[in-house]
């Protein structure tokens, strides 16, 4: 089901990147914007290990207003700091882990979790 959504994408501009194997991601560059920043949209079915992490990620912020609030402190420091994508996705994962966790969900390293492209790409 989460691939019938790539061709709409695609004519909005979006381009396919490995990612997991259980998961898509997305690309449109926005070439406007500083550091050529981009647009991502993960797709993935339900149950997925993507899935899990994710909604318990939104739930966690939902529930909670402080830790809401130290999330987007956290993304408005870190994000206007540096235009190096894998280096933000690098220092944000021990915030996302430790949420994770506290919803009971283990965030496996990426060399688990992530396909060889997506690897390659972050050079790990």
């Amino acid at each position: 089901a989460a691939r019938e959504a790539f061709e709409p994408l695609e004519e909005l501009g979006y381009w396919y990147r490995e990612h997991r194997p259980d998961a898509h991601l997305l690309w449109r560059p926005e070439p406007h914007e500083p550091h050529g920043r981009t647009y991502g949209v993960h797709l993935t079915e339900p149950g997925s290990d993507l899935w899990r992490e994710r909604l318990a990620f939104r739930d966690a912020l939902r529930v909670d207003a402080s830790l809401a609030a130290k999330y987007g402190t956290w993304k408005l420091r870190h994000a206007a700091g540096t235009p190096d994508r894998p280096r933000y996705t690098a220092d944000k994962r021990p915030f996302v882990a430790r949420v994770l966790a506290g919803a009971g969900i283990d965030l496996k390293p990426d060399s688990e979790r992530l396909t060889a492209g997506a690897l390659a790409r972050r050079g790990s």
